[in-house]
């Protein structure tokens, strides 16, 4: 099996100074993808700059916390408040998409809108993911996945990072967590196979989340395995709280300064792996399904 390579950038849209990162990595780095995020507040400059990086693969960030709505509160006023935020509150909302049918009729239609949002940039459609990887939830993926069909969905990314990777993260957390998860992200694979939808084997970011620096890049490239890996990150000009109060720790300049560095280009040259965005691996490996 070859090994294939795609390094996305999370959040395009959210503040002109990641849509800034965003187009210099892809235009001077090795940035291959970008995941977007159709109510965010610097949306409309991402789908701009987007249409002008023909190299640079856009796919659909849904979010369904911590994060804007794309649909009018009144009709989602279980997802978002009066001024159309949804809270960070995955636990609760995760209760009441399984208790509640009348939360999962807004959660649908919110999902549907962002699909349609994003329809409508005329974009073509390189992947899913999804914001605070919510799709852990069963009932975001089953809608996912039944939605997406609709829009021609081609690959969702799985949340599961190799465990030498996630000890980094500081604690005996992040790896025992991927243990723990590792039951259901296997019966992920499989309902997105049974669906021809495109999967990473492994992805890196999750332990170091906002802090993906030249020097971690270089480790994953070192040991890039065989198959369809995924290196995402926050690149942006500015850093921190000044993007969002949730990333006050983010090092998102730092992130930006890895996917420029020379040493960094060189080491995704000698890893000898396909690189592109999920479509490219698509064509490059034919697999859609198991």
């Amino acid at each position: 099996m070859r090994k294939s390579l795609v390094i996305t950038a999370d959040d395009f849209g959210l503040h002109e100074s990641v849509n800034d990162g965003i187009e210099q990595a892809s235009r001077c780095g090795v940035l291959t993808a970008a995941s977007l995020m159709m109510a965010a507040p610097a949306v409309e400059d991402a789908i701009r700059r987007a249409r002008r990086l023909p190299h640079l693969r856009v796919g659909l960030h849904l979010v369904l916390a911590d994060g804007w709505a794309t649909l009018a509160p009144q009709l989602i006023p279980a997802l978002a408040g009066p001024d159309g935020r949804m809270s960070g509150g995955m636990f609760a909302k995760g209760v009441r998409f399984f208790a509640l049918p009348w939360v999962r009729r807004q959660l649908e239609a919110e999902i549907r809108a962002q699909f349609s949002a994003f329809a409508r940039t005329g974009l073509p459609l390189d992947h899913v993911n999804v914001h605070k990887h919510f799709h852990l939830h069963p009932t975001v993926l089953e809608m996912l996945i039944r939605i997406g069909r609709e829009y021609g969905m081609p690959a969702v990314r799985v949340p599961e990072e190799p465990y030498w990777f996630a000890m980094q993260g500081g604690t005996w957390l992040s790896a025992a967590n991927g243990v723990l998860l590792a039951p259901w992200l296997a019966l992920m694979k499989r309902r997105l196979r049974s669906a021809g939808v495109l999967h990473n084997d492994r992805i890196f970011g999750l332990a170091a989340s906002g802090a993906m620096t030249e020097r971690r890049l270089l480790e994953i490239l070192a040991r890039l395995p065989p198959g369809i890996t995924e290196i995402y990150l926050h690149p942006a000009t500015e850093s921190g709280g000044r993007i969002s109060p949730s990333m006050s720790q983010y090092r998102h300049a730092d992130e930006l300064a890895a996917l420029l560095s020379p040493r960094v280009r060189a080491a995704v040259a000698s890893a000898h792996a396909n690189l592109g965005g999920y479509s490219d691996m698509n064509r490059a490996t034919g697999r859609h399904a198991a």
